[in-house]
């Protein structure tokens, strides 16, 4: 017997984009409709390939609900599949534990939620599959994993997990535990969840994280989606990655060391939005543009980066009208010379000025105060900006460029 299941994680529907709603409402509203896009099309992907089943590992909802609308978009969504005669297994995961999503709605009979009280089996029949999960009761789970029942010998075994799994990069510790964790088990598949990027932990057996439905911000760029498992005589045969955002990021890294003239770095940054536009296949595109680079273009370019950024924009639009950019960041450097200066009788030294700013005692603890006020007040997506090692001396060394940019 062949059959196929498709596993999803992180839908995170309604998700906010505070970051990019700052920068234009508009264009934040479209990327905010890309979540519910990606949802309506990974149903219909699932009744297209007429899989068995699909799995979804956990967040299925950012967190509480602001009103009912995002309930009933889900439970219409699956409804779809009911009528199909799809199941639908589901746990909860930290952003929408049990104690954290106030609201419930009643679901059709075929889809099932893990319980929160205990890990719990559920069999299908049909396909001879038994999957074992729990939900999470609230956002944080230590002991969990070993909670989960043996395995079902005669049957494929699925795992449902929502986990942060050896502590993944750049994510909390959720459900943590480790590879030998999962396969002292001896399931045949575990279905991931948390990790936002798409990996293929292991084959024997099978540990996959899907990575989520739709990218949330530049710190999830590509292509997202699930994956479709393909199941041949009671053995996991193939999974392949499906493709189903709404909507797509994208980070532009370009190294100008060589560029001569701001004319040149503008050209060069479009062809890289025309290229990048073209790969998000229609999608509505949001482009972070970083510029490297040792140039001498360097102090011109942080004293123009508002300037250039706006005329960015309006290059990107020429693409699209959904094609945007998100921000200008110029991460160059100037090389190895003396700064430039006012004139040879009255020259001004930036560095000594700086510099003896900033060994200002009053004045460091003054600016240091000022950097914590405003990061404390950006929403959490932005607030990665303006961390540094040394915020201080960052912010000095744009205001040394600024200034020598303005003066040159």
């Amino acid at each position: 017997m062949r059959f196929s299941f498709i596993h999803a994680a992180d839908l995170h529907i309604d998700s906010p984009l505070a970051g990019l709603r700052l920068k234009d409402a508009a264009v934040a509203a479209r990327f905010a409709e890309a979540g519910r896009r990606a949802v309506e099309a990974l149903v219909a992907e699932t009744i297209a390939s007429k899989a068995s089943f699909l799995i979804i590992a956990g967040d299925v909802f950012d967190g509480s609900w602001k009103d009912v609308t995002t309930g009933l978009f889900f439970v219409g969504a699956i409804g779809r599949l009911h009528r199909e005669g799809i199941p639908t297994f589901i746990v909860k995961g930290n952003h929408d534990a049990e104690s954290v999503v106030a609201r419930d709605l009643p679901y059709p009979d075929s889809v099932r939620v893990f319980s929160a009280s205990q890990a719990s089996s559920i069999a299908l029949e049909s396909c001879r599959v038994v999957l074992h999960g729990r939900s999470f009761p609230n956002r944080h789970i230590d002991e969990f994993v070993a909670t989960y029942p043996a395995r079902h010998d005669g049957w494929l075994n699925i795992g449902v997990l929502h986990t942060s799994l050896d502590g993944r990069p750049g994510h909390a510790g959720y459900a943590p535990c480790s590879v030998d964790d999962l396969k002292r088990f001896g399931y045949d598949y575990w279905a991931l969840g948390h990790i936002h990027a798409h990996e293929i932990v292991d084959r024997d057996p099978w540990i996959v994280f899907p990575g989520n439905l739709q990218g949330r911000g530049i710190r999830e760029t590509g292509a997202k989606g699930a994956v479709r498992v393909t199941v041949e005589d009671g053995r996991i045969v193939e999974v392949a990655p499906i493709v189903l955002d709404g909507a797509r990021w994208a980070h532009l890294t370009l190294d100008i060391a060589r560029a001569d003239a701001e004319d040149e770095v503008v050209a060069r940054i479009t062809a890289a939005i025309a290229d990048a536009h073209a790969g998000a296949e229609g999608r509505p595109l949001a482009i972070r543009v970083t510029l490297t680079g040792a140039t001498a273009l360097h102090n011109h370019l942080v004293a123009r980066r508002e300037w250039l950024e706006e005329d960015l924009r309006a290059r990107a639009l020429r693409f699209g009208d959904d094609c945007w950019i998100e921000q200008l960041k110029v991460r160059t450097t100037s090389p190895p010379r003396p700064l430039a200066q006012l004139s040879s009788e009255d020259s001004l030294d930036l560095d000594q000025l700086l510099d003896a700013t900033l060994a200002d005692a009053e004045f460091a603890a003054t600016l240091a105060d000022l950097i914590e006020t405003v990061r404390a007040k950006l929403p959490k997506d932005l607030q990665d900006d303006l961390v540094a090692d040394n915020p201080q001396q960052t912010l000095a060394d744009e205001a040394r460029a600024l200034l020598a940019g303005a003066l040159s």
